[in-house]
């Protein structure tokens, strides 16, 4: 399980980090890379969207155990 908490910390920050680049720049990091522009998705894009919201979920798990 560690292995998948592990993930899911590293998928969180890579969504906070995207979330911070959409707040200071209005640059959406995930639509860039997947050819969407700011504010659309595709399938691709929202695919990666549901794999950070996974891992936040997995993450909040890791946060559990800290205790």
């Amino acid at each position: 399980m560690e292995t998948l908490q592990l993930i899911g910390v590293i998928l969180a920050a890579v969504g906070a980090i995207n979330w911070g680049l959409v707040a200071l720049f209005k640059f959406d990091l995930v639509a860039t890379i997947t050819g969407s522009s700011f504010g659309e998705s595709n399938l691709i894009s929202r695919i990666i969207y549901l794999l950070v919201a996974i891992g936040g979920i997995l993450a909040l798990t890791a946060l559990g155990e800290l205790g």
